[in-house]
């Protein structure tokens, strides 16, 4: 009788083979995790001993780790943040190295959650954990061709003293990250009690380019319109015609940031957001926009032009938001489509993900070694 791999055992394999080249990874748990795996298949918890990273060196610590451990997820290793003395916007530093992009490897993968993105896309773990204060989840899902979301800033417990970060978890798409995030959530009934039911579609959205102040890479926005327009097209997606015009949020998201909550403009700029979608969300509607202003750049740094400009705003706000596949530029690098909802409405949010990736193409993987 041959013997099967467990699912742990080869995302080990995938660690050891694919990590020199991408360096995702600061620690690998090995030992443990093949203990864990085995605990957990004995006493068939939910999980069942999927294999997941956890992001940085703290990961382990933080509460949705602790839920996906206490639900049979087995944590195989430390994804890489940035290191000392690199700029936060970019890369990751991982055991061998500076993390690079599994598509391109002369891009970075986005930050701070560089390596939890770049271990799901290469297959060296099924889903990560993240936080995301500026866009640390959405960024490097949206630039590595994976499904990344931010759960609604509050609803689970953060050590960020701003209220800016929240958790959010990475998985190859919204259906692969529906078991994590169901644990996370504390949904951890059978699916159709809260995760299963399907959205009457077409989804009310409103889809948005700019959000009225960022300066967007026309090719970026050409392959999000055209994810948009299938969308509208395949019927799960109906647009309205409501104002998704936004003040730039990167002043009081600095203010907020330095410990400067009440500075009279950031509360000005935050009071009118605030507005606005409270306006747009009405009913149920979705914001659509493009995950990231740029295609990831290279390793030198970001240049003037802040990934994090559509971004942010809902870190600010505390909307959930999610950034799925969209497609790529004509330089092979992964767009991602953002999808933004009201707050509180981490379930929907997660729902209408998996509505939209199954009416656009299935996201491709990096080619083995790419890295």
């Amino acid at each position: 009788m041959t013997r099967t791999t467990s699912a742990v055992a080869r995302a080990l394999e995938r660690i050891d083979r694919l990590d020199p080249a991408l360096h995702a990874f600061i620690e690998v748990w090995p030992d443990e995790a093949l203990a864990r795996e085995r605990e957990a298949l004995a006493r068939r918890l939910p999980l069942g001993g999927r294999p997941f990273a956890v992001k940085g060196p703290s990961g382990i610590r933080s509460y949705a780790a602790r839920r996906l451990i206490a639900a049979g997820g087995v944590p195989v290793g430390a994804t890489s943040v940035p290191g000392p003395g690199t700029v936060w916007q970019t890369w990751g530093q991982g055991a061998h190295g500076r993390t690079v992009n599994p598509w391109r490897a002369d891009r970075t993968p986005g930050g701070s959650s560089a390596g939890s993105a770049v271990a799901v896309a290469a297959g060296m773990a099924e889903a990560a954990t993240g936080s995301d204060g500026a866009g640390s989840v959405r960024i490097p899902a949206a630039w590595c061709g994976v499904f990344g979301l931010k759960t609604t800033n509050g609803l689970l417990p953060s050590p960020d003293r701003t209220g800016l970060a929240s958790a959010g978890v990475f998985a190859r798409s919204a259906a692969a990250a529906e078991p994590y995030l169901r644990q996370v959530l504390g949904g951890g009934g059978p699916p159709d009690e809260a995760f299963g039911l399907p959205l009457p579609l077409p989804l009310p959205a409103v889809y948005s380019e700019d959000l009225g102040f960022a300066e967007v890479d026309p090719e970026v926005a050409a392959v999000v319109r055209a994810a948009v327009d299938r969308l509208v097209a395949a019927g799960t997606v109906r647009l309205l015609d409501r104002d998704a015009g936004l003040l730039d949020p990167a002043g009081a998201w600095t203010a907020v940031r330095g410990g400067s909550p009440d500075d009279p403009e950031a509360v000005r700029v935050r009071r009118a957001n605030d507005e606005r979608l409270d306006a747009l969300f009405s009913g149920g509607a979705l914001l659509l926009t493009p995950a990231t202003p740029n295609r990831p750049h290279g390793h030198e740094g970001p240049g003037s032009r802040y990934s994090t400009a559509l971004t942010w705003a809902f870190n600010l706000s505390g909307h959930p938001a999610a950034s799925l596949p969209a497609g790529f530029t004509g330089d092979g690098c992964p767009v991602g489509l953002q999808l933004v909802a009201s707050r509180g409405a981490d379930l929907g949010l997660l729902a209408a993900a998996r509505a939209v990736e199954d009416a656009l193409p299935a996201a491709p993987t990096p080619p083995p070694g790419h890295g």
